[in-house]
């Protein structure tokens, strides 16, 4: 009877294994079918591999960073003595800023790993983030997104990834013109910002430098700070390609350069790039709708009364 009992027992797990399995890949499946019915790869292909030096220099942790393929590829690494960073040349006033990135493997909780736009001003700032959180090996990392406009952030969404961002390089992209700012990852728009000034809501107008880094942060990257950073793990690896940059660039008189950035003689500011088209709404959708799994809009907690951009900034 124990050992008929002990089969039953081991069937329903399988059958349950199998279950989730399924649920997962058909998740998956869905996914697959309304990216391919959406057609939603419409974006020029801007990481090009053109050397680092063109366009970017190291900002810091020099002793941390290798070039492989003619300088076409560079792995920053962090261990417990430095992370590493590096940055464009030239600030810009508008573009689509490309990358691939391939995010450190192994039991990464606390490791950082960023690409992200950012103003040099002290105060008032302008960013747009993005942010991988390491995690636990076996569990999911976290894609973050933010956005700054005029120091003010805190507009954080969290995404689970539909592929292992540790096993090969993706794009991540983010367009910036005059009227929203769009967070794609391999094409497909993960989140939109839109430039809501008119009703009061910031938006990031200030010339950005790019910027990347891998760095430690275990006071609050993974399970809000509870999951430290394993430094027997180290050192931590994170690879980048594609250092082609398709944006509006500023010279020294940047304030008053910046303008030419909003022209429509820039693909970018053209005005089928002024919004997503259906078929880019609804791949989104699908992506938000399954796999983001934090939206400050959502938090009561934080917003008992959400903040004013939540409102229009989900649907165009």
């Amino acid at each position: 009877m124990l050992i008929k009992n002990l089969q039953q027992h081991s069937y329903k797990l399988q059958l349950r294994y199998i279950q989730v399995m399924y649920s997962h890949q058909q998740l998956m499946m869905d996914l697959v079918v309304v990216l391919l019915l959406c057609g939603v790869l419409l974006l020029p292909s801007t990481a090009k591999d053109v050397p680092f030096d063109d366009n970017y220099r190291i900002t810091y942790g020099n002793d941390h960073v290798a070039f492989f393929n003619q300088g076409t590829q560079l792995q920053l690494s962090m261990d417990v003595h430095s992370g590493a960073g590096f940055g464009s040349k030239v600030n810009y006033g508008s573009g689509f800023f490309d990358m691939r990135i391939k995010v450190p493997n192994k039991d990464s909780a606390g490791v950082v790993t960023t690409f992200y736009l950012s103003s040099n001003s002290q105060y008032a700032h302008d960013e747009v983030d993005f942010e991988f959180l390491g995690n636990k090996e076996g569990k999911p990392y976290a894609l973050q997104t933010n956005v700054f406009a005029h120091g003010v952030g805190g507009r954080e969404e969290r995404t689970l990834l539909w592929f292992d961002p540790t096993a090969d390089f993706h794009s991540y992209q983010i367009l910036w013109n005059p009227y929203h700012i769009v967070f794609y990852v391999d094409n497909i728009p993960i989140r939109i910002y839109k430039n809501n000034t008119a009703s009061g809501v910031g938006y990031p107008s200030q010339p950005m430098q790019i910027l990347a880094s891998l760095w430690d942060g275990d006071g609050w990257a993974t399970d809000g700070g509870k999951t430290k950073t394993d430094w027997s793990q180290a050192p931590f690896i994170a690879s980048y390609q594609g250092f082609n940059v398709d944006g509006c660039p500023l010279t020294d008189n940047q304030n008053m350069d910046i303008q030419r950035c909003q022209s429509p003689n820039y693909w970018w500011n053209q005005r089928k790039f002024w919004k997503l088209d259906s078929n880019q709404m609804k791949a989104m959708e699908a992506v938000r709708n399954k796999y983001m799994n934090y939206d400050y809009c959502s938090d009561r907690n934080r917003y008992p009364v959400p903040p004013r951009e939540c409102s229009s900034n989900t649907y165009e």
